[in-house]
């Protein structure tokens, strides 16, 4: 709307360098959505979950299930009209209308949050728990000539904790942050912490631990993100999108297939299925968090070895009808065909992300509820740098020699086809490596119990915690 901020003239179509200050105000943008994405993302999900006011009792599972299984919904029916009714807003009306018409719903969900506050279930904010990892890998460390004690669970510090006997046998190392060498000089005579860079809780030492158990099912999920990322834009392109009469698909909308097929499978899943599972199974929840999120990973390896085969069939038509150098040119193939990969995608998406961060929130204590989002929302962005590392070696290793990069620019001389098998290959290796961590994991309380068991302040009984 600002004439000064923008490098092109519209009316005339020229557009000249940008100068330091339209980068400055546009960077300032992307960081300032950045910051907001990385605040909200992480504690919307936990903070809905604590409106749920869970208490003990037999619906607390499925009452948690399917409110995430609803969340993950929301989004993707978020995703369908940003990707559909904005777009084409932003097409067909321009930009100011288009960047104006999010800017007003991002003030209308600001405004409707601050008018609900006074009904909200807040729960107050403890200590740091970065600073808290990082005092207990510290203490850890300065108590590393310490011997454990394998009886006397006395010398372990409880702090408030009343009902944490002692620490898990898993990652025994970091149990000597909370061994107290000198009650004298470590307690004050309330009991409290003299030094927290001295000593620390049982609490915290199993916090720290519960967030390195979940590393490795964590990076299993980071590639199953690096594999819905494709070229569909450009091979829509070469193709033939019509699809009644005149109207044409835009070629970016494919995306859109897959956020309706997540957006049904989840209903689908959370009311019909999930009872029938729970009838024959006995669990609440249906499937557990590990077996949804192992579905998922099995429909990306599917989806992918789709997406070889129709990838490899266009090429062929258009070198067949003489479109080798013409890569704008369209061939006399559907567009339709790029349908089943996205439709696979969406029941990927169905299952695996929802199942992580299922697994993720029922891993962690309840003080760690925003935390465990979070952790997903990171490995999104780190799937990104993934995905961008990726695809730049693939590109320079093809190249080499003089060679046509398998990613060229020209999809019909590249080997786009070649690039899908890779990350088949690699998803398939992921798959297995997914196994691998569930068979290190070992049957766990959390595939069939529930985070509702915890009691009113808000504790994790550590002693049940797996130690694999």
């Amino acid at each position: 709307m600002v004439p000064s901020l923008r490098p092109c003239e519209t009316l005339v179509h020229i557009c000249n360098s940008a100068t330091a200050a339209q980068l400055a105000v546009l960077f300032l943008a992307l960081g300032l959505i950045s910051i907001g994405a990385g605040c909200v993302r992480p504690c919307s999900i936990a903070f809905g979950a604590d409106q749920l006011a869970i208490k003990e009792n037999s619906n607390n599972e499925r009452l948690l299930d399917s409110y995430f299984n609803w969340y993950y919904t929301s989004i993707g029916v978020s995703s369908i009209i940003a990707l559909s009714v904005i777009v084409y807003i932003q097409e067909n009306l321009g930009w100011k209308i288009g960047f104006g018409v999010p800017a007003g719903l991002m003030f209308i969900s600001a405004l409707s949050f601050v008018v609900g506050s006074p009904l909200y279930v807040k729960v107050k904010p403890r200590s740091s728990l970065l600073t808290s990892f990082v005092r207990v890998a510290v203490v850890a460390m300065k108590n590393r000539k310490l011997s454990v004690p394998d009886s006397n669970f006395d010398q372990y510090y409880q702090g408030n904790d009343k009902e944490l006997m002692f620490p898990t046998d898993s990652l025994r190392f970091l149990n000597k942050a909370c061994i107290i060498r000198n009650p004298e000089s470590d307690l004050n005579p309330d009991g409290s912490i003299k030094d927290p860079w001295s000593l620390c809780t049982v609490g915290q030492v199993e916090s720290l631990k519960s967030l390195l158990r979940v590393l490795p099912m964590w990076t299993t999920g980071i590639f199953m993100m690096v594999s819905t990322s494709n070229f569909s834009t450009l091979q829509a392109k070469t193709m033939d999108r019509r699809l009644f009469g005149n109207f044409k698909i835009p070629a970016g909308s494919f995306t859109v297939i897959m956020i309706i097929t997540l957006s049904i499978v989840i209903p689908i899943y959370d009311r019909i299925l999930v009872p029938i599972l729970a009838r024959y199974t006995g669990q609440p929840r249906g499937f557990s968090c590990k077996v949804r999120m192992g579905i998922g990973l099995f429909f990306v390896c599917v989806a992918k070895a789709t997406s070889v085969a129709v990838e490899t069939m266009r090429r062929n038509k258009a070198i067949q009808e003489g479109f080798a150098d013409q890569p704008d040119a369209m061939i006399g193939m559907s567009a339709l065909w790029l349908v089943p990969e996205f439709v696979l995608l969406g029941f990927a998406e169905s299952f695996n992300p929802v199942g992580q961060v299922e697994f993720f929130y029922t891993y962690f204590p309840k003080t760690m509820s925003s935390f465990a989002m979070a952790l997903f929302t990171l490995g999104m962005a780190a799937a990104d740098v993934v995905g961008s590392s990726l695809v730049s070696i693939v590109d320079s290793v093809s190249s080499m020699g003089g060679n046509e990069s398998w990613l060229s620019t020209n999809i019909n001389k590249g080997h786009l086809n070649y690039y899908y098998a890779l990350v088949t290959c690699l998803g398939v290796i992921n798959f297995l490596y997914f196994l691998a961590v569930c068979w290190a994991y070992g049957p766990s309380h959390h595939d069939h119990g529930s985070r509702g068991k915890e009691d009113d302040n808000e504790q994790c009984d550590y002693r049940e915690l797996p130690s694999s």
